[in-house]
């Protein structure tokens, strides 16, 4: 997602500046954990598509192989604009395995990536360096400084919205001072940040992106077969699905077996590279959705008004790590993937379970029970390392989504049976996971130089 939009913003600068027609080669130099895992998270095949005028959300998937081969095969590759150059990846995309891309004054970035245009003289027509730093989001050297400048904050205001919050305890006494729920107040929120404020769009938005996921766990369970990439991984979920189709319809067990089936079905389709929603990323893209499965099959008066406010909550508690952690593995670690999905999806499944005609529970009681399931939720994922086989988004990121996504219903539910408070806050998780994040050898962040991408033969 990252290396596709940049490469994306990269030629729309050349083209926005008139450089496109004097292009004659480009070179992409890839560092640090995009170099060592890139061919296995499909970068390089990411980067071509940007390149080529693609976007994440509007390439088809069913496109995207003969997309790349095509480009592969005639070593050109077509601009936008229709400005076709010779590409051949051998010369023209560089995997630095070894380095990390240093920026100035500050500390390097384990997600470096840099983009070079050059004329038929070989001239340097422009040049851009990238940070992939989770989620899909790319920020330039310029702006990566500037945003750790003290006075980056005066510079850059904030849009207006009535609810601004930087940490849990502001967002919970921000709530309590409108005397509303966590999802109401993004609910306000995102009307704000919206042209017009109307909130039936914020709310096809919301469903859009619902639909999507839905969609994704459909193809998922359908799929057999065997995962590209080499190590032979085979699809689970639509035998899984079809075991319990077949079953006691009973068993007290089954509902945990349907989150590992839907959760396991979206990230089998981004191990296959089809279309997933990042939430918060593709790696953990299964935890979020399987949640949302799970609350509507089985959560008694469940409906689309509590979609809607567990995706709001959810999002909230995303802003929380965004901006005061990391949401990249390669960053902090499969805490920062997993974690936060698993964090996001406790606190949301409280929001969409305690709805207006669901529960007696005050506002407050209810922001107070979002906030400890989302605690809990990272709570048991502090210090889980990002250590994929072979590079690949497979062994163990697939099962781990539907660990994850089991362990959210699990921390809704004992923070939900709790009214006496608890001793450890979100914001002082959310501080801890980053801190140990940082410490953590980076062998074992999105690198496949340690843990399971070490011990275990990839054949």
């Amino acid at each position: 997602m990252g290396p596709m939009r940049a490469a994306l913003r990269f030629v729309t600068e050349l083209e926005s500046t008139g450089q496109t027609q004097q292009t004659a080669s480009l070179q992409v130099d890839l560092y640090g954990s995009l170099a060592l895992t890139g061919l296995g998270h499909g970068t390089d095949r990411a980067i071509l598509l940007g390149l080529s005028g693609q976007t994440p959300e509007g390439v088809d998937p069913s496109e995207i192989e003969s997309r790349v081969s095509a480009i592969r095969s005639g070593k050109t590759l077509q601009m936008p604009g229709h400005h076709a150059i010779v590409f051949d990846e051998g010369r023209h995309l560089i995997f630095h395995r070894d380095q990390m891309y240093p920026v100035a004054g500050i500390a390097s970035h384990p997600n470096g990536m840099r983009f070079s245009a050059f004329d038929r003289g070989g001239g340097l027509l422009l040049e851009r360096l990238f940070f992939s730093i989770g989620g899909g989001f790319i920020v330039t050297e310029e702006e990566r400084i500037a945003a750790q400048a003290p006075q980056a904050a005066s510079d850059h205001p904030e849009k207006a919205v009535p609810y601004p919050f930087h940490s849990a305890l502001e967002l919970l006494e921000k709530a309590a001072a409108g005397n509303i729920t966590i999802p109401q107040l993004m609910l306000a929120n995102e009307c704000a940040l919206l042209e017009g404020g109307d909130e039936q769009e914020v709310r096809r938005r919301i469903l859009h992106l619902w639909n999507v996921m839905q969609e994704c766990t459909k193809r998922g369970i359908e799929a057999e077969g065997i995962l590209p990439g080499g190590l032979n991984v085979r699809r689970r979920a639509q035998k899984l699905a079809e075991r319990l189709r077949a079953g006691d319809a009973k068993d007290p067990l089954s509902q945990l077996d349907w989150i590992t089936v839907y959760a396991m079905a979206v990230n089998e389709e981004n191990a296959a590279g089809g279309r997933v929603v990042t939430a918060p990323t593709n790696g953990a893209a299964g935890v979020i959705p399987a949640v949302a499965h799970y609350y509507l099959e089985f959560v008694d008066g469940a409906n689309e008004d509590g979609i809607l406010r567990y995706f709001l909550t959810a999002a909230a508690i995303g802003i929380l790590y965004k901006e005061n952690a990391s949401i990249s593995g390669a960053e902090v670690g499969c805490q920062g993937e997993v974690g936060v999905a698993c964090s996001m999806a406790a606190g949301g499944l409280v929001a969409a379970i305690n709805g207006p005609q669901q529960t007696s529970l005050t506002a407050a009681e209810i922001n107070d029970r979002i906030e400890h399931a989302a605690e809990i939720g990272m709570e048991h994922h502090l210090g889980m390392t990002c250590d994929p086989i072979g590079g690949l988004v497979q062994v163990p990121c697939i099962e781990r989504n539907a660990v994850g996504a089991i362990k959210a219903v699990n921390a809704s539910r004992m923070a939900m049976n709790e009214s006496e408070g608890h001793k450890v806050s979100l914001d002082q998780v959310i501080k801890t996971m980053y801190q140990t994040g940082l410490d953590m050898q980076a062998r074992y962040k999105e690198t496949s130089l340690a843990g399971l991408a070490l011990n275990v033969i990839e054949c």
